[in-house]
């Protein structure tokens, strides 16, 4: 359980750096840089297939399946659906619902064993938690009045279709590594990043900008080291630690742990920037660690 709880705190860790991936590669856009940050996903885990065919096998029809569709509903068509909902509702309320997604998790994932008394504390603080961070997001952004258009309320829509594809993916994801124990961690992680890079090129060629205008960028080198970097880091790295988690973890855990996500985005965001969170993000900190430290008492 201790190896699982360190696997899963450490890809919140390293999926933290997308948030403060965009600050760094200002030239590109959301869609450009998650393409490429998946396209690089893609292409790293061909090479380690590559290199390590003689001790990984390839997956069967089956397997392969499998990955393309949890690959769809827990990257390229999950982000997606997300950057439709932040077209037509803005940032803050697809920001707010897919926020959720933890506490979905929690609750769809809940072990049959395992009372619902037990998932109180932790369920309760990530909520708090989620409530004070969601309402430093819309004072800090001044929103303005919600629209109420037919664009608006279809972006919301988008955004509750995204969240439940994520929360769908991180419960099959779980059930499918416990049924499949003889899969490690890595070859999964390598079938899902095949499956993420081709989804990457439909998203690009969706949603992405012209050739000519990335090519045309003065920081290009730096952004594609981005997309690179974080393409390794906070995908191929991320998700063997998340596979890890999962197959050690029960999923409501795993869900109490991606609010981890939250806590290192913040304190990158604090880094790069070189400014103190207010007194609002630093209590949502503060309750989202308690909330995994409850969380994981009721699992023991």
């Amino acid at each position: 359980m201790g190896k699982g709880i360190a696997a899963g705190l450490a890809a919140g860790a390293l999926w933290g750096l997308v948030f403060v991936a965009p600050r760094m590669a200002p030239g590109l856009s959301a869609v450009d840089l998650a393409a490429g940050r998946f396209a690089s996903y893609g292409v790293f885990s061909a090479l380690v297939m590559a290199l390590t065919r003689a001790t990984h096998r390839l997956p069967t029809a089956r397997q392969a399946g499998a990955a393309l569709g949890l690959s769809v509903l827990g990257f390229s068509g999950y982000y997606f659906l997300l950057v439709l909902a932040i077209a037509d509702a803005g940032i803050e309320v697809p920001t707010l619902i897919i926020g959720t997604i933890p506490i979905w998790v929690m609750l769809l994932g809940k072990p049959v064993g395992l009372k619902w008394s037990s998932l109180l504390a932790g369920l309760t603080l990530t909520a708090a938690g989620l409530a004070l961070m969601m309402n430093a997001t819309f004072t800090a952004a001044d929103v303005a009045p919600l629209a109420s258009g037919a664009h608006y309320w279809r972006g919301v829509a988008y955004a509750l279709v995204a969240m439940v594809s994520w929360t769908a993916f991180a419960i099959l994801n779980s059930a499918w590594l416990v049924r499949h124990r003889e899969v490690s961690a890595t070859e999964w992680t390598n079938w899902l990043g095949i499956a993420t890079g081709l989804g990457a090129v439909l998203l690009w060629l969706l949603a992405g900008s012209d050739v000519k205008q990335l090519a045309a960028q003065e920081n290009r080198a730096q952004a594609a080291i981005i997309c690179i970097v974080t393409g390794i880091g906070a995908a191929w790295v991320a998700t063997i630690f998340w596979n890890i988690a999962s197959q050690r973890l029960s999923a409501s855990l795993c869900g109490q742990l991606i609010v981890s996500e939250t806590l290192f985005a913040l304190l990158y965001a604090q880094l790069w920037d070189g400014v103190w969170p207010g007194a609002q993000p630093l209590l949502a900190a503060a309750l989202f660690t308690l909330g995994i430290v409850a969380s994981i008492r009721a699992h023991q």
